[in-house]
């Protein structure tokens, strides 16, 4: 399970990779797809499917030229399960592929040439044999079944949006993008030590603002224990984010990226409305903003409306006189309103 904390609107992807679960023949004898679903729509949710085209399970996967027959048999199940989920739960808005690039397949397996014999090919190398996911074909139809489903970029299609993952290397300038990184620690799934490389309530702030003041969105991962449930801990971790996005959430939904700064922190833009999501105080308190067209009619800290001092001229806007003792710093946010 995937929750992220969205940059529109909220969302929860459900991870298929991990066998059909769709199907009641599954060793839950139940649609755990189903239900999240169900859940999902009561919750007034978006809702996305995360898929995985490479299968461990077919050695057609890691030797596709010798395999080749298999490798095809793979591609079947992709289409056939693809077409399934698109089709047997409602309204998709979010088709998350994984593996589908042309860097993974046969990736780890063996490769003959007789030059150098058997030898591995290296990751940053694409596979260029004779066997193709047929990226364009697999995604006409997921239009066909879901026109208006987003779908991210690890098919071997462009997609409609563009993944980082794990560490941020920063904004992309050309198209939508996103972050996608773990809560508890390297791992995907759970693990005993997740709780204790879980991230500090406020790196996750920070990573969630930094994100979204580059017009990016964090897809923040957390992975369910082998019940199902999550660890309480990160629940309660959620939750915080829950109650900073519940008091400053205009700041973050329905808003694009401003500007960044490294030094402290940056802005996110509304309609008449710039917010300016405080990271770092500077030594001095005062924070430097370009010039802007549109007069600032008030200017306040959310946090307790009190109102923010503040500059502005041709050279640009300057907010004054900051409170440097603020008891988190990552909830000092400034609402600016303009004329």
């Amino acid at each position: 399970m995937v929750v992220t904390a969205r940059h529109h609107d909220g969302f929860s992807i459900f991870d298929t990779k991990f066998g059909d679960y769709s199907s009641v023949h599954s060793a839950a004898k139940k649609d755990l797809i189903a239900e999240y679903v169900k859940a999902a729509h009561e919750a007034n949710m978006k809702m996305g499917l995360y898929y995985s085209p490479l299968d461990w399970r077919y050695p057609g996967f890691f030797f596709p030229d010798m395999y080749r027959t298999n490798a095809e048999e793979m591609k079947k199940q992709t289409y056939t399960q693809i077409r399934e989920l698109l089709t047997n739960y409602g309204k998709v808005d979010i088709l998350w592929y994984d593996g589908g690039e042309d860097s993974w397949i046969g990736f780890g397996g063996l490769l003959w040439d007789p030059g150098k014999g058997w030898h591995t090919r290296s990751r940053e190398t694409p596979y260029k044999g004779g066997f193709s996911w047929e990226p364009i074909k697999l995604n006409k139809m997921v239009r066909e079944l879901q026109p208006k489903v987003v779908i991210n970029a690890r098919s071997g299609w462009m997609g409609d949006f563009q993944s980082q993952e794990v560490n941020l290397k920063g904004k992309i300038n050309d198209r939508p993008w996103e972050l996608c990184t773990t809560l508890g620690g390297p791992a995907w799934g759970w693990t005993p030590s997740a709780v204790n490389q879980m991230m500090s309530r406020d790196s996750c702030i920070r990573l969630l603002v930094t994100v979204v003041c580059q017009d990016g969105n964090l897809l923040l991962n957390v992975g369910p224990k082998p019940d199902g449930s999550i660890e309480p801990a990160q629940v309660q971790r959620l939750k915080e984010i829950g109650d900073f996005l519940s008091k400053y959430g205009e700041s973050i939904y329905n808003t694009r990226g401003g500007m960044f700064d490294k030094q402290w922190g940056g802005t996110t833009v509304s309609d008449n409305t710039i917010y300016v999501l405080v990271l770092k105080i500077p030594t001095d308190g005062t924070i430097n903003l370009p010039p802007i067209t549109k007069k600032i009619v008030s200017s306040n800290c959310m946090c307790d409306k009190k109102k923010a001092d503040f500059v502005q001229s041709d050279e640009g806007i300057r907010l004054i006189n900051l409170i440097k003792d603020h008891q988190f710093e990552t909830d000092l946010i400034i609402k600016l309103v303009l004329k």
